[in-house]
């Protein structure tokens, strides 16, 4: 199937497919198991398992958590950051609470009407999408597959062992170009998906 006939959940999907199987020593997720359905749910929890690296994971699902992580970071108020051992139910333990008793807290400190004119306040207004944000949209994944091409390039370039001493400028020239395609395919794709969750919000209603 096309990428472009996909679903903003498949093309979610495509894209946590391409970034497991990219060879690398850390993966940040951001709510990676967002309409995934069970089997792949699954799938994934064992692709974190075996993973040779870090995995920096953002998510809602506490279940997931508590089945992968073997450290929680959570934001404890005032700007502060405190790390437990292992996953959700292991933080609620520690810290003798949950997130619930954290809101109830925070809430009372904020007193009555005061704490919810705060509470309006920074609710976000309704996003839109502008004409260069749906140009960008249709257009990234384009970019991103030339971006790939040229990666797949420049490392076959730098895979010649004698490049270097035949060539050392045009080896350093190579080297930073490989560097900065590979920024460019990370900011690209996170544009893309940036867009793409707008797109599906929006769609939402």
């Amino acid at each position: 199937t096309s990428v472009s006939a996909l679903s903003g959940g498949e093309r979610g999907r495509l894209m946590l497919a391409r970034a497991m199987t990219r060879p690398s020593n850390l993966l940040v997720l951001d709510e990676p198991t967002n309409d995934l359905d069970l089997d792949t749910l699954d799938l994934l929890q064992e692709m974190i398992a075996d993973y040779a690296g870090t995995v920096i994971l953002v998510s809602h699902d506490r279940d997931f958590l508590d089945r992968i992580v073997t450290s929680t970071v959570n934001y404890e108020g005032d700007g502060h950051w405190q790390e437990y051992a292992g996953g959700y139910a292991d933080m609620v333990v520690q810290r003798g609470r949950g997130m619930e008793a954290t809101s109830s807290s925070e809430n009372k400190k904020g007193g009555g009407s005061g704490g919810r004119k705060q509470s309006t306040a920074l609710r976000p207004s309704r996003a839109k999408m502008t004409f260069k944000d749906k140009h960008a949209l249709e257009t990234l994944p384009g970019r991103i597959a030339a971006l790939e091409a040229d990666i797949i390039r420049l490392e076959a370039a730098l895979a010649d062992p004698d490049l270097f001493n035949r060539d050392p400028d045009g080896f350093q020239d190579t080297s930073d170009a490989l560097t900065q395609a590979v920024q460019d395919l990370s900011a690209a794709e996170d544009e893309w998906l940036r867009l793409e969750a707008l797109r599906e919000e929006l769609d939402a209603g």
